[in-house]
């Protein structure tokens, strides 16, 4: 699990297979090819990519994730954080807020979580 990148249009793919897993490959074929205009090939290559970055495991035809949407997008996070702002969510926070206001609500919401971290 190396290259957890995903670009536009695999993130479309992989959001079909995690709205619709377990999938058997043929149900994704079609899948793909309704949503996406994609060939047969296109899916497979596509699928084949994104198993080998360990995202999603096509066993026995049957294709489900390895890593849930929210695991992958929490480790994409943690790793934009890691590489920009060396690991600081504080730093991140800090550049995010001086560029977007925060809402009451938002505030709410990070406070809410920073309480339950605190309280274990």
């Amino acid at each position: 699990m190396s290259d957890l990148r995903m670009g536009q249009v695999e993130s479309r793919f992989a959001d079909l297979i995690w709205e619709n897993e377990p999938i058997s490959s043929g149900e994704l074929v079609k899948l793909a090819e309704g949503e996406l205009n994609w060939k047969r090939s296109t899916t497979y290559t596509v699928l084949r990519r994104l198993c080998d970055r360990g995202i999603f495991i096509n066993l026995d035809g049957m294709v489900s994730s390895v890593l849930s949407r929210q695991d992958f997008y929490a480790l994409q996070s943690e790793r934009f954080v890691d590489e920009t702002f060396d690991g600081s969510l504080p730093a991140f926070i800090a550049a995010f807020s001086n560029r977007k206001r925060l809402s009451a609500r938002e505030i709410a919401e990070i406070r809410a979580m920073i309480d339950r971290i605190e309280e274990g």
